[in-house]
């Protein structure tokens, strides 16, 4: 009865706290690593793709701005998209010709109450590595999008 304490039916043992606690500071030191590198693949995830929704938001103000010079210009549309890549140096660099691709749908006749197009396509780099193998490539295309009613001029 030196190592076992009895009472009523039940049996305890007394065993080495420091062994025990040893143990399970190598079972907490597994857990922390397994689990917090979840977390920071989840966390640098979660900054890359704010980051791409950030890119997708300057180019949509870009291409409003575009559509905004188009609509009092429509024939104009070297001018359109130079007003559409000067309109963002950050996050993305739409003076890039070789990243952002530019687009502009004018009607024919570009009279007043018609309607202009402006998309700017963007491939975003992701920089996770892991996702790549997921989604099935590195990069997001990125698609902005805005139509604009044409203000002038007027046609007969």
């Amino acid at each position: 009865m030196d190592n076992v304490l009895k009472s009523s039916n039940l049996s305890f043992r007394r065993g080495n706290p420091a062994k025990l606690r040893r143990g399970e500071r190598g079972q907490s030191l597994v857990e922390l690593a397994v689990s917090l590198t979840v977390i920071l693949l989840l966390l640098a995830g979660a900054v890359d793709f704010s980051i791409a929704y950030f890119s997708f938001a300057a180019m949509q103000d870009a291409a409003q701005e575009g559509a905004l010079y188009g609509s009092i210009n429509p024939l104009d549309e070297d001018g359109i998209i130079t007003r559409v890549r000067s309109a963002s140096s950050n996050p993305v660099d739409l003076t890039d010709d070789g990243l952002v691709d530019v687009v502009v749908t004018v009607p024919v006749d570009a009279c007043e109450g018609d309607e202009l197009t402006v998309n700017v396509t963007y491939d975003y780099p992701i920089s996770m590595p892991f996702i790549g193998a997921i989604i099935g490539s590195q990069q997001i295309t990125l698609n902005a999008s805005v139509t604009d009613t044409i203000l002038q001029p007027t046609c007969p």
